[in-house]
């Protein structure tokens, strides 16, 4: 791991130092969840962050990481559609200013030619951070992603990669986004092999799984809750840092049913879970993936074969949504534990609607309902 860090950090190869911190799942503990005001409406932060850290929202988290990994490795660049004065959320603000025009740049509206353009730039040895606008314009480059960078080390016998680009896109529900603007096109992904897929949830989660992508030895698909840009606000590690690839989060322990999620779900199973302990009395164990390629098997498997019950939700549609992966695993490693069959709670089969958003959208009321269903099975 310390070879690959310093691949990635080469100003810092002098250094004894432990530069890009990789943080273990006890230590995020106290990072991630506990403090987020959306996820419990009585909870509030601090009046000053703690020494170290930084009360920024996800957007900003975002930034920070860039900053961070376009500081640390004179060999990174960030590009994409409008990115040099900041990009359409303002996630890149500031950055053209910082580090000038040669390393972040405005690309074409070309998403094909965004991500074969970061292959070639990742297989000459550099640290290529695109960005696609929205997720749901992330298809016209998805013959880039899966039949050049998911096989380029793989076709060469491992004698090319391109594991330094980094694809960053917003994704998810935001309120008003309708079909284009809206969509979760993250399990298209998790079907090929030779990339990695990641999903944050909460502005801590986003910077220290950035930094850990960008230093990831394999190309990575970064999936932005776009929902949380602005309405997440926590108090973030200030410097380098890496949370773990392929690692999940307990986020809430519980007893009596297990509760998956990833991105912005994970707020909505806090918010279910708070209201079931609360309405009913049932204890939830709420489990936050992080990764979704690869993703945290073992967690997921060890919770379930305590509590005996598992609902899964994401926003993207039901059928052949990565949930299906996670039912389909439990049923097959825990089906002597199993109380009750696992179900999943997502999106409906259809379009992304935009004035039946609320319909459409996995929220607190269908989680819970869900919950209910499994207990009493």
């Amino acid at each position: 791991m310390q070879s690959a860090i310093f691949q990635c950090r080469p100003r810092l190869q002098g250094l004894i130092l432990p530069v890009g911190n990789i943080l273990t799942t006890a230590a995020l503990s106290s990072l991630s969840g506990a403090t987020m005001v959306q996820a419990d409406q009585n909870n509030t932060l601090a009046t000053e962050p703690l020494p170290g850290f930084k009360r920024l929202n996800l957007c900003n988290a975002v930034n920070d990481a860039l900053v961070t990994a376009l500081d640390t490795n004179y060999r990174a660049y960030v590009f994409g559609e409008d990115v040099s004065f900041g990009g359409v959320f303002r996630c890149t603000v500031g950055l053209l200013e910082r580090f000038g025009k040669e390393r972040v740049f405005n690309t074409p509206l070309s998403e094909q030619g965004i991500v074969g353009f970061g292959i070639g730039l990742a297989a000459m040895g550099h640290t290529a951070v695109a960005e696609i606008q929205f997720a749901d314009y992330i298809f016209p480059a998805f013959d880039q992603f899966v039949n050049e960078a998911a096989k380029y080390r793989y076709r060469s016998g491992g004698s090319f990669h391109c594991g330094g680009l980094t694809v960053r896109a917003p994704y998810g529900a935001v309120g008003h986004g309708g079909h284009y603007h809206s969509q979760s096109p993250e399990a298209f992904f998790t079907h090929v092999p030779g990339i990695k897929v990641v999903m944050p949830s909460s502005p801590a989660e986003a910077k220290g799984l950035l930094l850990a992508s960008i230093c990831d030895p394999n190309p990575v698909v970064f999936f932005e809750p776009k929902m949380l840009y602005r309405t997440a606000v926590e108090d973030v590690p200030e410097g380098d840092y890496m949370l773990p690839l392929g690692v999940a989060r307990l986020v809430v322990e519980g007893n009596d049913v297990t509760l998956v999620g990833w991105g912005q779900q994970v707020l909505v199973l806090q918010q279910a879970a708070a209201q079931l302990k609360k309405a009913d009395g049932i204890s939830c164990e709420v489990v936050d993936l992080r990764t979704l390629s690869p993703w945290d098997s073992e967690m997921v498997c060890a919770s379930v074969s305590k509590t005996g019950r598992l609902v899964v939700a994401h926003e993207a549609p039901l059928t052949g949504g990565f949930g299906a992966e996670v039912a389909a695993t439990v049923a097959e490693r825990c089906f002597t534990r199993l109380e009750s069959p696992p179900v999943r709670c997502c999106g409906a089969d259809t379009p992304f609607p935009l004035i039946l958003e609320p319909v459409y959208l996995p929220g607190v009321a269908r989680v819970m309902e869900a919950v209910r269903g499994v207990v009493n099975y």
